[in-house]
């Protein structure tokens, strides 16, 4: 039986949002019997065509006020205004509506702002593109925003991150529907992993400037930047703002909105990070400069923020030197 497959669209959409799961779905059917293809429909926020982000022009087959139809699957896209865009209480009510009656719903990228407002993601766990986790959070505080997870799955509801992340979660809808061969053969035609390894944070900045630039606890922040391969202990930190250790840990926690060795483990694995994607250095020489104790420790840190070991870390971003 032919699933269905449809993805809301809107002015501004972030084009690889439609194309990436709608290539995914539509190399299925190469290899799936005719009764099993996917039919795949672009359901359009306005009439007529619509200017992606990049200067692409989509047309969708149909405005959302004549889709009435229960969809097996049924996904609105992202786009880089979209924490911003606002598409009336008619489209929410139909959005609402129409993810009721399908089998399955969810977003792509930051697409999940749609669903928050049409009241969709209360009480549920889901994620978004890291540089939209803390605004999702904001707009949807009864949401459990996971921003390092690539896609989450809570019942029928699918979230996925930040853009290719679609891929990822068709391909996974994909093998759950047919099966891990079809969906590898299908990852093997778009050149992509089927699973990739490790989470979102292996793409984002972890050293987000909280504090005001010219506080105490900025020059502290700037004097562990230039300092990694010190001890860095709270009493160095604290003599560093001339305040004492105590007051120290709490002014910095309440100002950078992490504690001072969060911010120093950050610190350093973001200063690995740039050595591995830039340099051939060996790994116990990148763990030293960035004041790991030594490779196996900068390895088990690596593991547990970016879900990825260094060696796999530089295989995925090195630059070709």
């Amino acid at each position: 039986m032919n699933k269905t497959v449809a993805i809301v669209v809107f002015p501004g959409v972030q084009a690889l949002d439609v194309s990436g799961p709608m290539d995914v779905f539509a190399e299925a059917n190469r290899f799936l019997a005719a009764e099993d293809h996917y039919r795949l429909e672009v359901i359009g926020v306005e009439r007529g065509p619509m200017a992606c982000s990049n200067g692409l022009t989509l047309s969708a087959h149909r405005h959302f006020s004549d889709v009435q139809e229960a969809y097996d699957l049924l996904l609105v896209a992202g786009g880089p205004q979209l924490p911003f865009l606002d598409f009336g209480k008619a489209f929410d009510a139909w959005l609402r509506e129409a993810c009721g009656r399908a089998r399955r719903f969810g977003s792509i990228c930051n697409g999940a702002f749609m669903l928050a407002r049409a009241g969709l993601l209360e009480g549920r766990t889901v994620t978004t593109h890291w540089n939209d986790a803390e605004a999702l959070a904001q707009l949807c505080p009864s949401s459990r925003v996971e921003a390092d997870r690539l896609y989450v799955e809570d019942g029928q509801l699918y979230t996925s991150a930040g853009v290719t992340a679609g891929i990822d979660l068709s391909l996974y809808l994909l093998a759950r529907d047919y099966g891990a061969e079809v969906a590898l053969s299908v990852a093997k035609r778009l050149v992509v992993f089927t699973q990739r390894s490790g989470g979102q944070s292996q793409f984002s900045p972890f050293l987000t400037p909280h504090a005001e630039p010219t506080s105490a606890v900025a020059m502290v922040q700037l004097y562990v930047l230039a300092n990694l391969t010190g001890d860095l202990t709270i009493a160095d930190l604290a003599n560093a703002a001339n305040m004492s250790a105590r007051n120290f840990s709490r002014v910095f926690a309440r100002e950078a909105k992490v504690t001072p060795a969060e911010f120093v483990e950050r610190a350093r694995v973001d200063a690995a990070r740039v050595m591995l994607e830039s340099t051939t250095a060996p790994l116990k020489t990148v763990a030293y400069q960035c004041g790991f104790r030594d490779a196996q420790h900068m390895r088990s840190v690596f593991n547990r923020r970016l879900g990825v070991t260094p060696q796999q870390f530089r295989l995925n971003f090195a630059a070709m030197v």
